[in-house]
């Protein structure tokens, strides 16, 4: 012990009082010496307006929760996501909140990770360490390289008067796998469950779908908290604040608008990149940008072409692009394109079919709109295209990783895909929130000898990040895998040969 027990028993009945104890705001004031001369936190008066906003907001769930149990309801569980600019202090906040739950909420468990072992370890766990070091109740833990639990005095003490056994009384800095995410679960406790992730941005599908499984246990002292610098505007993170908001209590914060921060570093940030860059809305403003560093297609395209007013243009060909499914999961999609408009003429997407099944079904969409061409991916979808021509259909067997025409492409995938990026600038997608996705999901990388061509990642890859296979964006990108003339087309060029003999006329004769 570190005091007396008279004062011992005063400082643990002070802690475990409701007014701290379901307070984090008052937990925090209290057990930190703010302000104090000499130490430590003589310059601070306190926690940042945001961080108190979110305490506040803590104390409210736990009353919430509190009436839902005199009702005999199940309490909820409590998910809150922030996404910030650099520096307001996310990692100080991580450290109060473990503190505090492991301090007021005993014979809890809780996970900590990061997106990185360098970020879980030499910040999050290290700011969490600092924290409790400066702590009044400091002796009641002991915090080494990835675990914090009671220090043995205080695990015997809650074992012969409270009845807690320790055994699951801890909070972990827990490293994950891709590979293996079953490692990251196995986690559940009846007294309490806390699960905090730091640069979520970075943390894979796989994680948060393993995390999920920890608030099984029904209990009024569930928490899920994941905290980020908005970096992606794709996968799990992102969606916090878009697919899944329903689910999450969200906040943004713009780090010019946190006190005690110089605001001349930020401004310099905007100053070197654009007020509409990437760094700027991450690193500043706190919102997700339109394009992420590795994204291909940007959200501002894809949402471009679904806004953009579509104008017909009946003498371009009409292409028919069949991606074929890989896995269960994945679906098998037909999508039209006229010029620029992909828009007329509605997707098909099939679930289960087999190879015999999808062939009768592209034939069938083949007699009905009479497509000057169809490209269908080779990969998967060689049983489709023997069938098709069986039958009498003419198609083109596309393989995406055949060689692309162009030498700034790493194969025909990514060359097609660069095709419909950039007729995305000018062309009409429907309103189809999975296309969007699709599109906007894949991000490149430089491969070749020289290193200079651009390929897509994979499907694989994508999935291990959490997001879908882009079976309807590759059926898109599709469409642009051959070139198909146009049907008026020799009227264009008899109009090309007349407006040269034109301008060679007034250059003569001026």
């Amino acid at each position: 012990m570190k005091y007396s027990a008279q004062d011992e028993q005063h400082l643990f009945s002070t802690l475990l009082d409701p007014a701290l104890a379901d307070d984090p705001e008052a937990f925090v004031d209290y057990v930190y010496p703010w302000g104090e001369k000499g130490g430590p936190l003589e310059k601070y008066p306190g926690p940042r307006a945001w961080q108190r906003r979110r305490l506040r907001r803590i104390k409210e769930i736990i009353q919430a929760n509190q009436n839902l149990e005199l009702q005999d309801l199940i309490p909820k569980v409590y998910k809150s996501a922030v996404a910030s600019g650099r520096g307001p202090g996310k990692s100080a906040f991580v450290g109060w909140l473990i503190h505090w739950f492991m301090s007021t909420r005993l014979g809890g468990t809780c996970i900590v990770t990061a997106n990185t072992e360098q970020q879980l370890k030499s910040r999050t766990w290290a700011e969490l360490g600092k924290w409790v070091a400066m702590s009044l109740n400091a002796h009641w833990f002991e915090v080494t390289a990835t675990l914090m639990r009671p220090d043995e005095w205080f695990s015997k003490l809650l074992v012969e008067q409270l009845g807690i056994d320790s055994k699951y009384y801890y909070a972990q800095a827990q490293l994950w796998s891709e590979d293996n995410p079953d490692a990251f679960a196995g986690a559940h406790n009846p007294r309490g469950m806390m699960v905090l992730f730091d640069e979520a941005s970075g943390i894979p599908q796989v994680i948060w779908d393993v995390a999920e499984g920890f608030f099984t246990d029904i209990c009024p002292h569930r928490y899920w908290f994941v905290f980020s610098n908005p970096r992606r505007n794709t996968g799990a993170f992102f969606e916090c604040f878009h697919k899944h908001r329903a689910y999450w209590e969200v906040e943004q914060i713009d780090s010019r608008t946190v006190e005690g921060l110089d605001p001349k570093v930020y401004q310099e940030i905007i100053d070197k990149h654009g007020a509409d860059s990437y760094q700027a809305f991450v690193e500043v403003y706190g919102r997700f940008p339109m394009q992420s560093d590795k994204q291909f297609i940007g959200m501002d395209v894809a949402y471009g072409a679904r806004d953009r007013e579509l104008i017909p243009d009946e003498g371009a060909a009409l292409v028919l692009g069949v991606d074929v499914a890989r896995s269960g999961s994945d679906k098998s999609v037909l999508r039209f394109r006229r010029g620029r408009d992909a828009r007329t003429i509605p997707a098909q997407k099939f679930n289960g079919l087999d190879n015999m099944q999808l062939a009768h079904r592209v034939a069938e969409a083949i007699d009905r709109h009479q497509p000057d061409a169809v490209c269908i991916d080779a990969g998967n979808g060689t049983g489709v295209i023997d069938r098709l021509r069986e039958l009498g259909y003419r198609v083109h067997e596309i393989w995406f990783g055949g060689k692309a025409d162009s030498r700034e492409f790493a194969n025909k995938r990514a060359e097609m895909w660069g095709l419909a990026k950039a007729w995305l600038m000018g062309g009409c997608i429907p309103d189809d929130q999975e296309l969007i996705d699709d599109l906007i999901g894949p991000e490149y990388h430089f491969a070749g000898k020289g290193g200079d061509q651009i390929a897509l990642e994979s499907k694989e890859q994508m999935k291990k990040r959490g997001l879908a296979s882009p079976d309807d964006g590759d059926a898109l990108a599709l469409t642009f895998a051959v070139r198909v003339a146009r049907h008026d087309a020799p009227t264009s060029r008899k109009r090309a040969r007349a407006r040269c003999a034109q301008d060679v006329n007034y250059v003569m004769f001026r």
